[in-house]
């Protein structure tokens, strides 16, 4: 009867102890997962993603109005996903207000909108969008690009500082200052500047600023490096002049 009983016990123990194991073992997988926050108000559409996106190893959550998505910790996503055309708060408004905060003006914005004018793809990139997806679009593109931000996000720079009059880069700590007041550029933006100002007169042609500034993996055009460097232009004005046009050729930064 005793044997019975320490062997019930051992077995419930056993069981017990295993179901602690895979909890312990779950929740570090997840806490080593990047987080994604999909705001998007067809909610079939973020079922979608959700669903394709953690086959994917990401930790995703959704949200169907930008309302809905500042009520969450905002802070603990490592990128955000953002349809433009919703409700009250668009997503524009929304991008704006997230690299208005200091908890998360350093977090990647990618949008996802059937909006595909020029205009439509400028105004997303002066709200501080890293990238910029039309709809329709293939789940495993959005998935690469994702992937390239991220990877661009966590890209190690060379621990020193570089400076030309009062604008200054600096590559460890991924800051940009002019006359002392920071200027919040996003990953693009900053990689850019930092190619230019690491070699200054020297042209890069879009070819070779596309292979040097985004990865690989990701199908991007000529035209997003001239929507880039146009933008990166507004922000660092005065030295936005600085970055030259070489017709036929490309781009240069001169002092």
């Amino acid at each position: 009867m005793c044997k019975r009983i320490l062997s019930a016990v051992f077995v419930f123990s056993s069981k017990i102890l295993g179901y602690l194991c895979i909890n312990k073992l779950n929740n570090f997988c997840m806490q080593n997962k990047y987080s994604l926050l999909v705001v998007e108000d067809e909610p079939d559409l973020c079922e979608i993603l959700q669903f394709n996106l953690e086959k994917e190893g990401y930790h995703v959550e959704v949200a169907n109005s930008a309302e809905e998505a500042l009520k969450k910790d905002l802070s603990d996503f490592h990128l955000f996903l953002l349809d433009i055309m919703m409700g009250q708060m668009n997503g524009l408004k929304l991008a704006q207000l997230l690299k208005s905060r200091e908890d998360t003006k350093h977090i990647p914005v990618i949008f996802l909108t059937a909006r595909g004018t020029e205009q439509d793809t400028l105004r997303g990139f002066d709200a501080g969008a890293d990238d910029y997806i039309l709809k329709p679009f293939s789940v495993k593109v959005v998935a690469a690009r994702i992937k390239a931000v991220i990877n661009r996000s966590v890209k190690i720079s060379p621990e020193n500082v570089i400076t030309f009059e009062t604008l200054a880069i600096d590559l460890t700590s991924k800051k940009v200052s002019i006359n002392g007041l920071e200027i919040v550029l996003t990953k693009t933006e900053f990689e850019l500047l930092a190619l230019f100002l690491q070699n200054p007169a020297k042209v890069f042609s879009r070819d070779v600023i596309l292979h040097e500034v985004w990865a690989d993996d990701v199908f991007v055009t000529d035209r997003t490096v001239d929507v880039h460097i146009t933008r990166l232009r507004k922000k660092i004005v005065p030295y936005g002049k600085n970055i030259v046009t070489r017709s036929g050729y490309g781009y240069c930064f001169l002092e």
